[in-house]
């Protein structure tokens, strides 16, 4: 019984030279902004591995050709009203997670120290439990949470909108062993 080979999925640069910039490294035209990158219609250089790995499957980055170049010099303002409309309700949302406050129960010692920690897997939960959506990448913890307390907790929704939140470690309910 013969099987039929698989048909590999093609990626639109596949074969393509990418056009290299003055410093040796590709030429991308940024589809959306990338955080420590570039913002949106910006023509960055990357290293060939993060453009054909990451930026361009991700659907975040495009050639830079002529083309490209002069839609989006053409464009350019449309683009900047909708980056500022996007950044602007990134700022109301992160005025409204600034105004909550989670609680985290965690075991602990009779001192407060925590037997484990809690770090920004744990956070997200509590906030996708009040209906709050972060990544954990969007957490900006200085170190794991290890006593019990308030903490003020800073988060980032993009690179011009950051936000703070008021986590509360509290002990388990019922934590008592006596």
């Amino acid at each position: 019984m013969k099987t039929k080979p698989r048909k590999l999925k093609r990626l639109p640069h596949a074969g393509k030279r990418l056009p290299k910039g003055d410093n040796g490294g590709i030429e991308l035209l940024l589809i959306h902004s990338v955080e420590d990158l570039g913002h949106q219609g910006d023509v960055v250089q990357v290293r060939p591995g993060f453009a054909y790995n990451y930026l361009i499957p991700q659907g975040m980055a495009t050639l830079a050709t002529d083309h490209h170049k002069r839609m989006v010099d053409k464009h350019r303002t449309k683009l900047q009203a909708l980056e500022k409309v996007h950044q602007s309700n990134l700022r109301k949302k992160a005025t409204e997670i600034s105004k909550q406050s989670i609680t985290i129960e965690a075991n602990a010692t009779e001192d407060g120290h925590l037997y484990g920690s809690v770090g920004a897997t744990e956070i997200v939960a509590a906030l996708k439990k009040v209906d709050i959506q972060l990544k954990i990448d969007q957490i900006r913890l200085e170190g794991v949470l290890k006593e019990l307390g308030l903490y003020t907790v800073k988060f980032r929704l993009s690179n011009d909108v950051d936000g703070e939140l008021k986590v509360w470690v509290v002990p388990t309910v019922g934590s008592d062993d006596k």
